[in-house]
């Protein structure tokens, strides 16, 4: 039955997510009849923003570390958080075809980029650019590559700047990748030289429409959602039961 108010939640959501979540929360809307407004960027913008009172409903991170903070905090609801979707990250090129990188320790990366930059999000901060940085960092490569790199604010601030050719090469997720016509994968970065690629969402303790917002969660974990973000490039982490 439907709510005689439809009630709207806020969902604050890592960029990398836009294209899978649009779809899923319309899904949601006619299934549930609430309203759903979506604030996507880097996780740790959101976290900040949920820090100093953002009205928030849900928050779905791309890295475990931002969500810790908040549970510490007591800002996210505990019993709430779950482990939605893995990811991983990927070197792209610009335009529709390029040649195929052998990503290895010491791969000349530096040497490749020329003159050019090295589009990734913010590597102190946003997690695609700290996984990124790990990465380059375990591969060897990360002083020679770092004074070429180019960051921004979000994943798919970096993905735009490759997609218009304003830098030859970035690392994004590969969700991000699958999400432009303009960019070619060209290799993925072995899952041993980054710490995992982790989606975790949960409800933020201040939300005034828990009841919807614990609706939209139990939505991500449905067969249609799952489908939506396979489709997108994720790997859906099936939900573990406690004994």
């Amino acid at each position: 039955k439907r709510a005689v108010a439809a009630d709207e939640i806020v969902v604050f959501a890592a960029a990398s997510l836009k294209n899978a979540l649009d779809d899923i929360s319309a899904d949601w809307t006619k299934a549930s009849g609430n309203k759903v407004r979506i604030s996507y960027g880097g996780s740790s913008n959101l976290a900040k923003q949920i820090q100093q009172g953002a009205p928030a409903d849900v928050f779905i991170s791309a890295n475990v570390e931002w969500m810790d903070t908040l549970q510490k905090d007591n800002l996210v609801d505990a019993a709430s958080r779950r482990i939605l979707l893995r990811n991983r990250i990927v070197l792209i090129a610009n335009g529709r075809s390029a040649d195929k990188i052998e990503i290895k320790n010491g791969f000349d990366l530096a040497g490749l980029l020329k003159d050019g930059k090295l589009a990734m999000a913010m590597v102190d901060s946003v997690p695609a650019g700290i996984y990124g940085k790990a990465a380059l960092t375990s591969l060897g490569v990360w002083g020679a590559v770092s004074p070429k790199v180019a960051q921004s604010d979000n994943v798919r601030a970096a993905l735009a700047l490759v997609a218009r050719g304003e830098a030859p090469f970035g690392i994004v997720y590969a969700t991000d990748a699958a999400a432009s016509d303009n960019v070619t994968v060209v290799g993925t970065f072995p899952e041993q030289t980054h710490p995992p690629i982790i989606y975790p969402a949960a409800v933020v303790a201040e939300s005034k429409t828990k009841p919807a917002a614990t609706s939209f969660l139990d939505f991500l974990v449905t067969k249609d959602a799952k489908q939506i973000f396979e489709r997108e490039g994720f790997s859906v982490i099936e939900p573990t039961v406690a004994n």
